[in-house]
């Protein structure tokens, strides 16, 4: 089975007619889809609604962004300051998307909407400007082909479709589960190289809890319809993990499965992450005290909080614990004189004497005002 063309056959059928065994039961932002025209409601298909992680001012990616749908209900959060990507390859779906952007461009005051045609697990190179190419350059011999290979490396090198660190957050809907296996690690690791330090994903998807064997991966029907393509429980949080996301988590978990095939519940569940910042690990005396409730916690990096101890941690995790979705789960604290700064050398589990922060303003989240 050519599962590329099952999809594009199954989602070229969705941009015409609606396809109910598309869609799995969402609870999205309803004022957001007051001002969307009706065609590009009935025909979004997806499982979540990653749109409630954007933030006002983000640039915001949409991998297999179809109708629009999650693309138009973001613009709405980004502001005239933000932007919004949607990237597609169906042919009919970038159609009905860019359909409707001179009336959302007007409804928004804005125009802060683009639709671009490329693979979800190849973000550098443009289809588009491929497409242009092709027709004006055919392949006819081996040296017309050599001639495409050299363009095609020079485009995705030089003219990225999506060039490296420059998106805020990437969303998706329900679309990784349609890219070949074999392509999956190739699709994580191109979602990071876009993605700034310090930036954020938030993928709406289906996951499986068991295995999936291979012959209901050859099932054309579960494999487009966003079933027997779906990442493995644990491994979508590893694949992401391995990749250099940290915050890895699945912050969405429906306990009712969508759909139960052979003993395997496939469910819908939203992972978000934050790729890390790309600096130096620099002491400067920050310190961190874990609440709780666990006994003991370790993070991405590998250093260890028990509970209630004020341990020493760099001036980069200091920022990263201080922030969502850590910090409501830590105290954070800045050094009361600030140290000459130092390359980091204390191993995991070093604990900051409280002489070292005494008189500092703590970061304390609490939604009391008890003062002491």
């Amino acid at each position: 089975m050519n599962q590329e063309n099952a999809v594009l056959d199954r989602y070229t059928e969705g941009a015409n007619q609606r396809q109910e065994s598309l869609c799995c039961p969402v609870d999205y932002q309803t004022e957001l889809l007051k001002i969307l025209p009706q065609e590009i409601i009935e025909k979004d298909y997806g499982c979540g609604d990653p749109s409630r992680y954007v933030r006002e001012g983000d640039v915001v990616l949409d991998l297999g962004s179809g109708s629009g749908k999650i693309c138009y209900m973001a613009a709405q959060l980004v502001g005239d300051k933000g932007k919004v990507i949607g990237v597609d390859m169906n042919n009919d779906m970038l159609a009905l998307a860019r359909k409707y952007q001179p009336e959302m461009t007007n409804k928004l005051g804005s125009d802060r909407v683009q639709f671009k045609k490329g693979k979800i697990q190849d973000l550098a190179l443009d289809i588009d400007a491929m497409e242009q190419r092709l027709a004006s350059n055919p392949i006819t011999d081996a040296n017309a082909l050599a001639a495409f290979d050299a363009w095609k490396h020079q485009q995705c090198t030089q003219e990225p479709l999506i060039a490296d660190d420059s998106i805020d957050l990437v969303v998706s809907n329900c679309v990784l589960n349609l890219v070949n296996d074999v392509e999956k690690q190739q699709l994580v690791d191109e979602i990071f190289r876009v993605v700034k330090p310090g930036g954020r994903i938030a993928i709406s998807d289906i996951v499986s809890d068991e295995s999936i064997p291979e012959h209901l991966k050859e099932n054309k029907e579960l494999w487009s319809g966003c079933i027997s393509g779906a990442f493995q429980e644990l491994e979508m949080l590893k694949m992401f993990h391995d990749a250099g996301f940290i915050a890895v988590t699945y912050d969405k978990w429906s306990d009712t499965p969508w759909q139960i095939v052979e003993g395997i519940e496939f469910r819908s569940v939203t992972l978000t992450a934050i790729k890390r910042e790309q600096t130096e690990c620099i002491d400067k005396g920050h310190a961190a005290i874990y609440r709780g409730p666990f006994s003991f916690a370790i993070d991405d990096e590998g250093y260890e909080f028990p509970r209630g101890q004020r341990m020493a941690i760099c001036e980069r995790t200091f920022n990263v614990l201080n922030n969502e979705p850590y910090k409501d789960s830590f105290i954070c604290i800045a050094p009361a004189i600030e140290q000459d700064a130092k390359e980091w050398c204390s191993p995991a589990g070093t604990l900051r004497p409280a002489k070292e922060t005494k008189g500092s303003l703590h970061s304390v989240n609490t939604s009391s005002s008890a003062c002491c």
